[in-house]
């Protein structure tokens, strides 16, 4: 087993127990917990020092695995086929199995597949996992292990390093009303989809 297997392993059952991890995406260093424990959904808001109405999206290892944690239209299915794994999260109706502390009570849920090698790793052994930023809300968000605000670093488990990361987060899509909500990497190429 090699030293990166272990280290996911030792994340992915962190995860498992209820803590906390940092992961790397494509875009930037996310803050992970299993998204359908309430319990460390809260510890992902406390950590960040978030506002329990912001939502937080749960992150997958292929489109077909978020099919179990939402209920998607063809068209959303589509759009997800197209665009993950990729720096974009799909807002879906979400299944009961979604907790409401992660969504902010909200019926949404955003789905993230991030095209990034070890969080594919991470989320093959467990998911989902929350997909929001590793940083103190206000703060920036890091692109490398050494750019975590201490807060974050103490509040992991495990700290997965994957290398510098993109930069940009995520462009968030509602392909239900056709809106991007945030834009990010590969915007233009979303909207030129919602088009059509």
């Amino acid at each position: 087993m090699s030293g990166e297997d272990t280290d996911i392993e030792r994340a992915a059952t962190a995860i498992r127990d209820g803590n906390l991890v940092v992961y790397p995406t494509e875009t930037v260093y996310g803050l992970g917990a299993d998204a359908l424990n309430e319990e460390a959904v809260e510890r992902v808001f406390e950590a960040k020092g978030r506002s329990r109405d912001k939502p937080v999206s749960l992150a997958v290892a292929d489109a077909d695995a978020a099919l179990e944690y939402v209920r998607a239209t063809d068209r959303e299915q589509r759009f997800m086929r197209e665009f993950l794994p990729g720096p974009v999260t799909v807002l879906c109706e979400k299944r009961e199995a979604v907790p409401d502390v992660l969504t902010g009570g909200r019926e949404r849920v955003g789905v993230r597949v991030p095209d990034h090698p070890v969080a594919l790793d991470l989320l093959r052994e467990v998911a989902p996992v929350t997909a929001t930023s590793a940083n103190v809300s206000g703060r920036e968000s890091a692109t490398r292990v050494a750019d975590l605000d201490p807060e974050i670093r103490e509040a992991a488990e495990v700290v997965l390093d994957g290398g510098e990361t993109g930069g940009t987060g995520s462009t968030v899509v509602n392909v239900e009303t056709g809106d991007i909500v945030r834009e990010g990497p590969n915007a233009d190429e979303v909207r030129e989809w919602l088009r059509k």
